[in-house]
Formats: C-alpha cells, structure tokens, sequence
C-alpha cells in the first residue's frame, strides 16, 4: 500500500484522459470502461489545470473537475464561481486525504482567480461542510396524479393568447440560451450554461450512454417571444385492461413568466394516455401544486439539500447582492482553511450594502460554511443559531440578519452539474 505522500496529486494532461475517466466511472460505480462516443464528450470538457487527478504509481485512483461558471446572486447580479463537479476516490484509496489535497488546490486557484464562491450539488452530505461549503438551496419533486387534479381534459391550449410547438433539438440550441439569460437574471440561485450544457441535453454530445432524445415544447406569448420551455420525456406502460398508464418525466422546464410555467404544465398533463407527472427538480415553493385545482394531487416525492455554496470573497459575494432592509452587522467569519476569514461590517440601504473589514466587536460569530448558508437568502440566521451553528455577541443580531438576508421568494439551481 502505497504512502499517501507517495501519491501525485496533479493536473490531468488530456493524454491521461482515459485513465481519469476510467477512475470517474469506479468512484461511481458505473462500468469501467466509456464507450468511444462518451470519452470524445468528455475531451469537449477538457480545459488544462481544470481537471485534476491523484496518481498512484502512474495509475489514476482519485478525480477532480471545476469550471467557470456564473451564479445568481439575490437581486439578479451575476457572480463569478468555482464550479465543482467529477469528484470521486477510489474504493481501495479512500482515508488517505486525497479530496482534501484536490480541493484545497482548486479553491486556492479559485481564489487566485478572483472567484467569488465555489459552486457543487453534493451527492453525500457530510462530505464538504468540512471544506467550508453549506447548503444555500433545496430541490423538491412533485409526483402528480392527473385524473385527480381537476384540470379541464378537453383543454386545447392557452387561453391567454399564447402557445405552445414542440420543437426539435436545434430549436433549443438555437432559441435556449437567449430564453436562459432572460431566466437566470431573476432566479437567485440559477447558474449560466455554456454551449457544451445544450450541446449535451439535446444530443450532440452524450456523457452517458443511456441518454434519449426527449421532447421539446416551446411556450410563446401572445407577443411571439420565447417565455418558457421544457423537455419530457414518456414511458409506455399498460393496465391489465389494455389502458395507457403513462407518466411523463421532465427533464427540465422553466418558464420567466407565471403565465408560461402554468401553460406547460397544463399542457404536460393534458397529455393523451398520461396519468403521472413526475416534475423533475424544483424550486421547494415551486407554483405547480397551486396551479392545478387541487393541490393535493402533488405529492412531493423528493426533497433534499441541491446547491451547495462556498464564499472565497466574504466583501464581494455580500456586496453583490440587494437587501430587503437597512440595518448593520458586524459578521466575525470563522475560516479554517484561511480564504475569507475576517470581521466585517455589513451597512445596508436603499437595497444596497457595503462590507469592509473592522476591528469592531462582532454582533454574529459564524462559520463561512454558514455564511454561505445564508447568502442566496434561503436559510435563517435565528434557525442556525438556534442549532448552535451561528452565535450571537449582541442580542437580536440573527433577527436583524435575518431582516436583511431574507427573500420572498426561496432561491432555486435548476441544474444539476
């Protein structure tokens, strides 16, 4: 067994492409060897000191991937991030301290760059509080029994001049990432995508050997402009009585206007042969119950913690975001790998903030991991401090944090990455 000093921890050349890929598949449990198709997508994912990997007499046994990526911040700026993705160890190398060499390398490269925050959608949970991360928003899905929602069978679209076309994959490409910009300026919590991301949901590079073109539906308003879109895919499934029971599965919809989101799922559930909706990821006060009749017919089937966030720049990720009160804080951030520590004094007004660094007595004492909880407005400093994760210096500071970081709206990723 070799010593865990004795492992290379490294960059990835694109010559050791296959030997990463081969030690992704295990750390995932998925079959070794990537056929041909999937390895040319994985090099479209190259980018030089991006890939990481750890190196056990020449052989691959850990993996590490990031890429820039932009984030929502609460009142529609856009944050420079860190995203993470492609992490595994491998079964007969774990405990060795292989993940925490790979990740202090990249937030420190992160941070070199000026990243703001580090971005990841954790597959285990006890795994990166540890690295300063905190889960920032949640997904919930929705199960929906058709013939119990009440909705109108005979509904033949629209009834507010709009409509909706299915489409093929190059509308999607062609009309998506103009609609996503318009989208992800008003979600708190969305992140951009690159070409590659409507490159791989519309066929034209397959990751997973499993992948099947779903449909396309396109919302337009009475206006004609793109308002919503979604991909679904059926299953073909039959009762004992020769009746369709079919479900539809979204693979993704969005809408940037109310009006688009209650179309498409109108229509998604108007579907001949469909019983079951399944919704895919959502934001966890998504419309969709309250747009059906009854709402009951929404059985949430899923809920978990999704975008997990971790601020590497405490000054910029507080300044880039809209307040929804004045007020002032002294935040005391507790960092033990040493990237945004500090006392920090947060002013806000007229929806706005400054953050600059103070030797003032602290109001709130907390873990960056707890900051970032906070930041996209999602999580409350008095529920953190009630569990003992965030302390009060001065009485009543987590019900004025709380005051300013707060939304009405719960932020949402709808991407998972």
């Amino acid at each position: 067994m070799s010593s865990s000093a004795a492992i290379d921890v490294r960059p990835v050349t694109e010559a050791e492409l296959p030997d990463w890929d081969r030690a992704l598949n295990t750390g995932f449990l998925r079959a070794p060897s990537s056929a041909e198709e999937q390895l040319r997508a994985r090099r479209h994912r190259f980018v030089p000191g991006r890939l990481l990997g750890a190196f056990d007499a020449g052989r691959c046994v850990a993996t590490f991937r990031s890429f820039a990526q932009e984030i929502t911040a609460v009142g529609g700026g856009f944050v420079p991030a860190d995203a993470i993705s492609n992490v595994t160890v491998t079964p007969t190398h774990r405990r060795r301290g292989l993940l925490t060499r790979m990740m202090a390398r990249d937030l420190a490269a992160a941070k070199e760059r000026g990243d703001v925050v580090a971005t990841l959608i954790a597959a285990e949970y006890p795994i990166y509080g540890r690295y300063g991360f905190g889960p920032a928003t949640t997904m919930t899905e929705w199960t929906v029994d058709v013939p119990r929602a009440g909705l109108d069978p005979r509904w033949s679209g629209p009834a507010d001049g709009g409509r909706i076309d299915l489409v093929d994959g190059a509308d999607v490409r062609r009309l998506g990432p103009e609609f996503h910009e318009r989208l992800r300026r008003g979600r708190p919590g969305a992140v951009s995508r690159d070409e590659l991301w409507w490159s791989a949901r519309t066929g034209v590079l397959r990751f997973d050997a499993s992948w099947t073109e779903p449909f396309y539906a396109v919302y337009r308003s009475a206006a004609g402009e793109v308002e919503g879109m979604a991909a679904y895919r059926a299953d073909d499934t039959w009762g004992d009585a020769k009746q369709p029971l079919n479900t539809v599965s979204v693979a993704w919809l969005a809408g940037t206007t109310p009006a688009a989101e209650r179309a498409l799922w109108h229509f998604l559930c108007s579907i001949d042969w469909v019983v079951t909706v399944k919704s895919g990821w959502r934001s966890p006060d998504d419309l969709l119950p309250h747009l059906l009749p009854d709402p009951r017919a929404a059985r949430i089937s899923t809920q978990a913690d999704w975008l997990w966030i971790r601020i590497l720049d405490v000054v910029r990720a507080l300044e880039a975001r809209t307040y929804g009160a004045a007020g002032d804080l002294v935040l005391e951030v507790v960092d033990r790998d040493g990237l945004a520590g500090g006392r920090w004094r947060l002013a806000a007004a007229g929806g706005r903030a400054s953050c600059r660094a103070t030797a003032e007595g602290a109001d709130l004492v907390l873990d960056v991991a707890d900051l970032s909880r906070l930041w996209l407005g999602d999580e409350s400093a008095v529920r953190l401090a009630a569990l003992g994760r965030v302390r009060e210096e001065r009485a009543g500071a987590a019900v004025v944090a709380d005051a300013l970081l707060r939304t009405s709206r719960r932020p949402w990723c709808p991407d998972m990455f």
